[in-house]
């Protein structure tokens, strides 16, 4: 079995794998993400997820290389994490009491067979109607400064996720069940990955 590369340095990326028993090897990328843009939330974040496993696919020879990349999009404008607090709260306020649709790109390279697969995988988050003192207590954590769309669902922005519509562990940061469809149609299975360490 190849070599299962992440090309992320996302913790709950990381451990998503982790609890599906794949053990990844983590390789960050350092991809510039200002290079891409895109109005298209699918586009833009399929475009991202390959930029950044092909940034890191010249350190292996023969590895499968995931990348991901995730936004938010809210009322048709598309948010990446916040560059501040005080941006983080006005996307709180204005996320409140609605629905968000939660885009992940999966871009996922053979390099022993020289084949990839880029997919989307969308979830729409209905948010809880919050009042202006938790949001101001919830940026103070520093936890949605570090997450596309400013919450993360598996830490204390659970809270305030009302229900998901879609896959649960896409808005974590990686579908677990698009990536197993995505192994299949590469020829491989994901159980066989249990053992390779």
């Amino acid at each position: 079995m190849p070599k299962f590369v992440l090309a992320s340095a996302s913790p709950a990326r990381k451990q998503l794998l982790e609890l599906a028993g794949i053990v990844p090897i983590v390789c960050k990328s350092d991809f510039d993400e200002s290079q891409v843009q895109s109005r298209d939330p699918v586009e833009l974040v399929e475009v991202l997820a390959r930029c950044k496993a092909e940034t890191v696919a010249p350190q292996f020879e023969e590895a499968l290389i995931l990348g991901c990349d995730s936004v938010l999009a809210v009322a048709g404008e598309i948010h990446g994490k916040p560059e501040s607090p005080e941006e983080a709260i006005a996307r709180w306020q204005k996320m409140r009491g609605t629905v968000g649709t939660l885009y992940t790109g999966h871009a996922l390279l053979d390099l022993a067979r020289g084949r990839q697969i880029v997919r989307c995988g969308i979830t729409r988050v209905h948010f809880a109607d919050i009042s202006d003192r938790a949001i101001k207590a919830y940026v103070a954590s520093g936890e949605p400064l570090n997450c596309a769309g400013c919450f993360a669902l598996d830490g204390k922005g659970g809270l305030f996720v009302e229900k998901l519509e879609g896959c649960h562990s896409n808005v974590i940061g990686l579908s677990l069940p698009l990536l197993y469809r995505m192994l299949g149609e590469l020829g491989y299975d994901a159980i066989d990955f249990w053992h390779a360490v």
